[in-house]
């Protein structure tokens, strides 16, 4: 059985966390699965969008807290494992963003920790109505340092920090509010939503949408100076392309685009 699942469907990968039995935690397998599987999807233009969901009753709970704890037995404590093992989870969450595809996370049950870093991540979120998120390293003694990363760029710095500090849960509801989902939806609808969403953003451009997404990020991290200077270099080459060209004389001419890719 493998510990990550991937189905394509017409044009959107689904990628399924598939350790129901530790909660899709974030071992150091599904870590590598996750990257590896990104790195594949990257290269396939025929994939527009990606939805990734966890198996059994929960999205993902973390990282793997056993292996972690095995990891301590090595000679130095487990210093050199544990600053491994969180630059390599680093490196796959920014896999999800580097990725010309918009990922869809899909989420149920719960999502804590890491888990809820993985969320955060995610260009985008569908989850059930019952979903509970949390950041709760801290009722155990570790403090949620590394899911603080994207968590804090999700929701504002006080909500964020309530999370981090009380390692209480937030329910699907105040997600949606605060920014950390874009819609909690009734269980039975979730996949539906999930699914349909991204199906709409599959039937964009996926140029359009690959330099978008790029450049969404690439700005975020600029003053408005620049952010505006840089986008306004990619809107030109954005409409360079020969099936922007396409998009905008169909759109004059009140038809369908007839894009080549």
């Amino acid at each position: 059985m493998a510990i990550l699942e991937r189905e394509v469907t017409g044009a959107v990968a689904h990628l399924q966390m598939n350790a129901p039995e530790r909660l899709n935690a974030l071992s150091d397998e599904m870590i590598a699965a996750l990257h590896g599987a990104l790195d594949e999807i990257a290269e396939d233009s025929s994939i527009r969008a990606v939805v990734l969901s966890g198996a059994g009753k929960a999205f993902c709970a973390g990282h793997d807290l056993k292996q972690m704890t095995m990891g301590r037995q090595n000679e130095d404590g487990g210093r050199a494992y544990f600053k491994d093992l969180f630059d390599r989870c680093a490196a796959m969450m920014a896999r999800v963003q580097s990725l010309p595809q918009p990922v869809i996370a899909q989420v149920h049950g719960i999502a804590t920790a890491a888990g809820c870093q993985l969320v955060a991540t995610c260009d985008l979120a569908v989850a059930a109505q019952d979903t509970r998120f949390g950041v709760n390293g801290v009722n155990i003694g570790l403090f949620c340092s590394t899911p603080m990363v994207a968590l804090s760029r999700n929701i504002p710095r006080k909500q964020a920090f309530e999370m981090l500090t009380t390692g209480e849960f937030i329910e699907a509801d105040r997600a949606a509010a605060s920014g950390l989902i874009n819609r909690a939806v009734p269980p039975d609808d979730l996949a539906i939503e999930a699914n349909t969403l991204a199906n709409q953003i599959a039937s964009k451009l996926g140029v359009a949408v690959k330099i978008g997404k790029e450049a969404f990020y690439n700005q975020l991290q600029m003053p408005v100076a620049d952010a505006y200077a840089y986008t306004g270099t990619v809107m030109v080459e954005n409409m360079l392309d020969r099936d922007t060209a396409e998009g905008i004389d169909a759109f004059i001419a009140k038809r369908p685009p007839n894009w080549s890719q």
